[in-house]
């Protein structure tokens, strides 16, 4: 976004969301907040995410990622420069042993309106699900259907996930290697029935950055007992891969990051995006 909206450059300027109020002091904390805002920012404006008056439904899984989204989303909005309202949603999946108090006793400690969905998809993912296969593809699926669905009676128009730069990476070289074409996780689409967008704001922030903020901030971090259970994912194969490129040449993944915003359809060979018939010669 443009570096003319200030307030958001300076962390003090007109007090902090209660959220913030208990938040480190430290000049390290304090860049690295800023850092999120400003990147999340930048996607809001880059991707047009943003229409003044929308409602959002924003997806709290009780993951440092979805918390780190809510904080700065509040951060955002706090300082006028999020036109849109808010509203928390957790879909309870109905895990045994999920601790069903944390994310209501956390949203309402800091005035955040919120609404809990609960669903029993864990039953039906390991009902369907084969031994030994992964969980994501089913659950996600579940997942995604139930909060359309919640979007649309609370009179959301935007359904925004915590979806960061690794996992838009990670998506794409799971696409390329398993899939057999160059997708990923875009920062804004519209589903599939045409009446809602999805959001993904921290499109540009890393997941250390994430995880090191989450940490500072000490959310109650809730474990997933689904995905988060599996070794050996492909997904947690490409993560590791990734994270060896990055180690042997520092600032690797953000240009892979550019490159996915810098196609070029004539150097490539999808004859859909570039009609390679229709070449001639200038002379």
């Amino acid at each position: 976004m443009s570096e003319t909206l200030d307030p958001a450059d300076d962390l003090d300027a007109g007090g902090a969301h209660p959220l913030f109020r208990r938040s480190p002091s430290s000049v390290e904390f304090g860049k690295l907040r800023k850092r999120l805002v400003r990147q999340t920012r930048q996607a809001l404006d880059d991707f047009a995410m943003v229409r003044p008056g929308d409602r959002w439904l924003v997806c709290l899984s009780g993951g440092k990622d979805s918390y780190a989204l809510l904080a700065v989303l509040l951060d955002l909005k706090w300082r006028g420069l999020l036109p849109v309202d808010l509203l928390a949603c957790n879909l309870d999946q109905a895990q045994p042993g999920f601790p069903a108090d944390v994310l209501p006793d956390f949203l309402e400690g800091i005035g955040m309106p919120y609404r809990i969905e609960r669903q029993d998809t864990y039953s039906v993912v390991m009902s369907k699900v084969p031994t030994g296969k992964t969980y994501c593809a089913l659950c996600s699926r579940l997942r995604r259907g139930h909060l359309y669905r919640v979007a649309r009676e609370e009179g959301c128009q935007a359904v925004v996930l915590g979806h960061h730069r690794e996992d838009i990476l990670e998506t794409f070289f799971l696409n390329l290697f398993h899939g057999g074409k160059l997708a990923t996780m875009p920062p804004k689409l519209v589903n599939e029935e045409g009446d809602l967008f999805v959001l993904r704001p921290l499109a540009y922030a890393a997941e250390d950055d994430i995880a090191r903020f989450s940490a500072a901030m000490e959310f109650p971090i809730i474990p997933c007992d689904l995905c988060g259970s599996q070794e050996g994912l492909q997904r947690n194969q490409i993560k590791a891969m990734l994270a060896d490129w990055e180690k042997k040449s520092p600032g690797r993944k953000e240009t892979m990051l550019r490159a996915l915003g810098s196609g070029n359809p004539s150097h490539l060979l999808d004859r859909t995006m570039f009609d390679f018939a229709g070449l001639n010669l200038r002379t």
